[in-house]
């Protein structure tokens, strides 16, 4: 493969789960994913970034791994993997696969042969300590709750899980165990993939000595960020992993890593050494909470200015040298419709924007399965109807913190996980065409409005504007400026105007975006040369120098 290819690539995301099943059981497969390839590339993407599939109890949908060799029952067999990494690739679609190396399942048999004996070998992949007066070995919590550390029955030992008690969290100052984890990564990258993304990678990295910290909360505990995000040291860790694995094969990988400071960046993503090819940018993507990841019940009101400024933040530290996975949607996220935009824009103008504003950025843009349908959050009947393990969490703290049952289900419509993982919808037949079955999770009751098979007829469609923009990005006379060109803000002072232009040589492209549902006018510095989309059809101007831009109006122009 071409050095940096990912630089002209744009990814598709698929949650296996919830995007077509082929056998009938009302859980999606990797056949399911096989037959509708064609679909993907009719989108015009070249590469399909895969959640985890391997063997798991599913405690948390398949990031508890029990076997990274194998492919769980529920999603077929190693064969029909086998056929989605030959048939994804004559199509020219490069194959991510997610990776967890964080933590695997309590039932993987390392941590079984572990819990046998503490302080053996296995037991030595894993942090498994003794127990303090009868507590934990320190006041760590949980990402989703509770100590961080789980007793182990009939022992004084525990060990240390950072997610939920069935993640259990390798220990990965072990050469040993580092060394299996290359061979397992290596293994999968001779099958024919094209690269990785990194799970909680940045996790992976421990304060030594796992020292207790001063409680950040009336449990008398305090969060795991403080001795596992992001730890000194954790560099070393990711050269190593780099340059045992994908960093000498070209391979495309994507961290999602929280916790990296703004003088690290560009050591994560330089285009001649980083640690990966690019991170995910989650700037912007839970502005409404107070810390990310954190209590749903504890929002604050977030503008469009939040948005632009987190973003060139971002943007702006990554630079020329450095290179970021842009998304607005994936499966731990609420779709982008309603977590981006106000309610006067949850239209095809606001989210044709919202596609425009991600889809011309410097980067990789990642595309949700369903985002380019528009589809939306799910307004689930009962908490007991959700499956999300951490949404469950979050009820639970809010009824908690005293809020009633129906304050806590509004928490849970705005941000659950869920949203983003009821099954694809294809078409208005029974269950959105996903499955003849009732499905493992509840369909979108706007299924006979919003489905593929009636946007891709459509001209005027989320879907077609989509494939528009992709094609522009990766087939067309502007994809050098809108692969390589550099990224500058411009207009940053006019309010609800997210505006920057990209410069490639002797090129440049302008991209305006009015985010709000009042017009208002934007006055360029020189004239355009060309209108290269807009989502309104045509733009309105007095001359060539000023735009009068109507609500949630998307305009690229060639200057």
């Amino acid at each position: 493969m071409k050095k940096n290819w990912w630089k002209k690539a744009v990814v598709y995301q698929v949650y296996p789960r919830s995007f077509y099943d082929s056998n009938e059981d009302g859980m999606g497969d990797l056949k399911g994913i096989t037959k509708k390839l064609d679909y993907i590339k009719a989108l015009g993407v070249n590469a399909l970034w895969l959640c985890p599939v391997y063997q798991s109890p599913m405690d948390d949908n398949g990031y508890d791994i029990s076997d990274y060799y194998h492919i769980d029952p529920s999603f077929g067999t190693d064969e029909d993997m086998d056929e989605l990494i030959y048939e994804a690739n004559k199509r020219g679609i490069n194959i991510i696969m997610d990776m967890v190396i964080n933590h695997c399942s309590d039932e993987h048999e390392w941590f079984q042969k572990a819990k046998k004996n503490p302080e053996g070998k296995y037991g030595k992949y894993f942090f498994i300590k003794k127990g303090k007066n009868g507590n934990p070995p320190n006041n760590w919590r949980s990402i989703f709750g509770g100590s961080a550390w789980e007793a182990i029955e009939g022992t004084p030992y525990y060990y240390l899980h950072l997610f939920t008690k069935k993640q259990v969290d390798f220990n990965w100052e072990n050469q040993e165990l580092r060394e299996e984890i290359y061979k397992m990564m290596n293994w999968w990258l001779d099958k024919g993939i094209a690269g990785f993304r990194m799970d909680a990678i940045t996790y992976i990295k421990k304060a030594e000595g796992l020292p207790s910290f001063e409680s950040d909360g009336e449990d008398g505990m305090v969060s795991v960020s403080y001795g596992s995000l992001n730890q000194k040291g954790i560099g070393n860790f990711l050269t190593e992993l780099r340059d045992r694995t994908y960093g000498k094969r070209n391979a495309m990988t994507v961290g999602e890593t929280a916790g990296v400071p703004d003088e690290e960046v560009v050591d994560f993503i330089s285009q001649e050494n980083g640690y990966f090819s690019m991170i995910f940018d989650f700037s912007y993507c839970q502005l409404n909470l107070f810390e990310p990841n954190y209590y749903w019940y504890e929002t604050r009101k977030w503008t469009p200015e939040d948005v632009k400024r987190e973003m060139f933040h971002s943007h702006g530290l990554a630079g020329e040298k450095g290179w970021l996975g842009v998304c607005l949607e994936n499966h731990d996220q609420p779709r982008c419709i309603d977590h981006y935009l106000y309610p006067d824009g949850r239209n095809y103008y606001g989210a044709s924007m919202l596609a425009v504003m991600q889809m011309m950025l410097r980067g990789t843009p990642y595309i949700y399965q369903g985002q380019e349908l528009g589809m939306r959050n799910c307004r689930f009947a009962s908490i007991e109807e959700y499956d999300d393990c951490s949404t469950k969490n979050q009820y639970a703290g809010a009824r908690k913190e005293g809020y009633s049952h129906k304050e806590a289900m509004e928490f849970m419509f705005d941000m659950s996980r869920d949203n983003a993982r009821t099954p694809f919808q294809w078409n208005k037949s029974e269950n959105a065409g996903f499955s003849i079955k009732t499905p493992w999770l509840k369909v979108n009751e706007n299924y006979h409005e919003v489905n593929a098979e009636k946007q891709m007829k459509e001209q005027g469609s989320i879907w077609n504007w989509y494939k528009e923009l992709i094609e522009l990005r990766i087939s067309s006379e502007y994809t050098e400026i809108l692969t390589e060109g550099s990224m500058c803000p411009i207009m940053e002072e006019q309010k609800n105007l997210l505006a920057y232009k990209r410069v490639w040589q002797d090129k440049e492209v302008v991209v305006l975006c009015n985010y709000q549902g009042e017009e208002q006018k934007a006055q360029l510095s020189n004239k355009w040369k060309k209108v290269i989309k807009d989502n309104y059809g045509k733009v309105i101007s007095e001359e060539k120098e000023t735009l009068l831009l109507r609500p949630y109006e998307a305009v690229i122009l060639e200057m």
